[in-house]
């Protein structure tokens, strides 16, 4: 009865991931690698010692990140890409960064 139980929980986890493949399009691997991903950036830009990039959105989907948000100047936008870069994985930078007029 317990192998029964175990063979069929086994196979509904199976199921679900497979599910998630089909609906997303990315594997359970790949689902972790991006959320590593924008884990890792959100916490080197918030560590950065010249400022604090707490406030920008990130997003990764297969490596390609996408910032949104505000900074304060050219200067700073190109800060935080170059950060991004710095990151395991990340193959591409979207920088949608927009300059808050002062």
């Amino acid at each position: 009865m317990i192998g029964h139980l175990t063979r069929f929980i086994l196979a509904f986890a199976m199921i679900s991931l497979v599910g998630c493949q089909s609906t997303t399009g990315k594997t359970a691997g790949q689902t972790i690698d991006d959320a590593s991903i924008t884990t890792a950036v959100q916490a080197k830009l918030s560590s950065d010692q010249l400022s604090n990039f707490s406030r920008i959105d990130v997003d990764a989907e297969r490596g390609v990140v996408t910032l949104t948000g505000v900074v304060k100047s050219a200067e700073q936008k190109m800060r935080v890409v170059e950060l991004t870069r710095q990151v395991a994985g990340v193959r591409t930078v979207n920088n949608n960064l927009q300059i808050q007029a002062q």
